[in-house]
């Protein structure tokens, strides 16, 4: 009988335990990636009475329980945080915790310090990959600590090619206002400086079909004027397509820049693969787009993930760069994972080596920029254990209460 005090003191125990654990996923209802613990029940050791060999047992109660994480997924709510990611499907992101050690999280509300590295909200380095190779990410390497360019200024891409879509009037008359046109791109030197490059074309006087072009830049922007400009004539066939006889233009040399800039020496394109960018219809002269590949000296702007990890520097010309890719890792087994704290896990002796990648490859999930993932737990069914757990408590202390006053009884026996 003196046993049912300590099978009803271990029931009390396992209860106390499940409700401390409801306890906690309740107050991390609202804690980003975080992921909802169960509790597993074990009854102890069962003792055979009397010669039955098993026709009367007696369990001596329940062992402490077991408590495991269930990575189901999350759902995914968007913040409009330009550094928030949230991770759809199976993975974790490899932080670098204290000490050196390696950690993996859910949790993507993430940060930049002030020396530019990108963290978690409790400190933690993410790792992933920033080296550039040719301009391109090398992500064949060990993850490392992900720094952001924070403050850099983006040096100015001198112009190389220059474009116009247009269409020169075929209805148009030489020495009137039909038969010239002009346009203009802006253009950009080693020193990002701007220079308005204007291509005229006038209508041949004598030669149907076919205009003549001047593309010069203005006098004022050269340290000897005046400036030599890039001549020739486009001929059009009777179809009004741009005629295969036309002399590819010779390229725009602009030297001697006032501004003491690297000499330029800029190529027209005509065509746009096979297909010529100039027309000649009997519709007003009027240009539909032009190009140029260069661009002004530019400062950061922002910094934010992107889908798939992506780190993405926007600078002031409008321009996107990918500085930096996150790196991913998936467990066999998540479940084995030991939590740390900060919404963060370690690897326990029965994990699985983690393979760390890039998201959608290998299994891993896919990552979603400007979200985080919810927490995972469901209050209904938290509320349901706890009022469950709490009748076991009820019930078990009733057991020694019970066994209190039939344990009085017997020493009333002596009296």
């Amino acid at each position: 009988m003196f046993t049912s005090f300590s099978t009803a003191l271990s029931a009390l125990a396992a209860d106390s335990t499940a409700i401390d654990v409801v306890g906690n996923n309740l107050a991390n209802l609202n804690t980003p990636g975080f992921k909802t613990s169960v509790v597993s029940f074990h009854d102890l050791v069962t003792q055979s009475l009397g010669a039955g060999l098993g026709d009367t047992q007696v369990g001596f109660g329940v062992g402490t329980p077991t408590t495991l994480r269930e990575f189901s997924q999350g759902a995914i709510q968007t913040t409009g945080g330009t550094l928030d990611a949230a991770i759809q499907g199976d993975g974790f992101f490899v932080i670098q915790g204290p000490n050196q050690a390696i950690e993996y999280t859910r949790a993507g509300n993430f940060q930049v310090d002030k020396d530019g590295n990108l963290i978690t909200a409790t400190g933690e380095q993410l790792q992933g990959w920033t080296q550039l190779v040719n301009g391109q990410l090398n992500t064949n390497t060990t993850p490392g600590n992900i720094t952001v360019p924070v403050g850099t200024v983006q040096p100015p891409i001198t112009t190389k090619n220059i474009s116009f879509d247009m269409n020169l009037n075929a209805a148009g008359i030489a020495g009137t206002s039909t038969g010239t046109f002009a346009t203009s791109v802006t253009v950009y030197d080693s020193l990002g400086n701007s220079h308005i490059v204007t291509a005229t074309f006038t209508e041949d006087p004598t030669t149907p079909n076919q205009w003549n072009y001047n593309v010069a830049i203005p006098d004022a922007d050269v340290q000897n004027p005046p400036f030599a400009p890039l001549t020739g004539s486009l001929t059009f066939g009777s179809d009004g397509s741009l005629s295969s006889t036309t002399a590819t233009p010779g390229p725009l040399a602009l030297t001697g820049l006032k501004d003491n800039a690297s000499d330029m020496s800029i190529t027209w394109d005509l065509y746009n693969g096979q297909t010529p960018r100039i027309s000649q219809y009997a519709q007003p002269s009027s240009t539909s787009a032009v190009s140029q590949d260069g661009s002004p000296a530019a400062q950061l702007v922002r910094v934010a993930v992107a889908d798939n990890a992506q780190i993405l520097a926007q600078y002031s010309n409008g321009q996107q760069t990918v500085v930096g890719q996150l790196a991913m890792a998936t467990i066999r087994n998540p479940d084995s994972l030991i939590a740390a704290g900060n919404n963060n896990y370690i690897l326990s002796a029965r994990s699985a080596l983690p393979a760390v990648g890039l998201p959608g490859t290998g299994g891993r999930g896919s990552v979603k920029g400007g979200a985080v993932e919810s927490s995972s737990v469901d209050i209904a069914t938290q509320f349901t254990n706890l009022i469950v757990y709490q009748r076991g408590y009820e019930a078990n202390s009733k057991v020694v209460s019970a066994v209190d006053q039939l344990s009085q009884t017997t020493i009333n026996l002596i009296h």
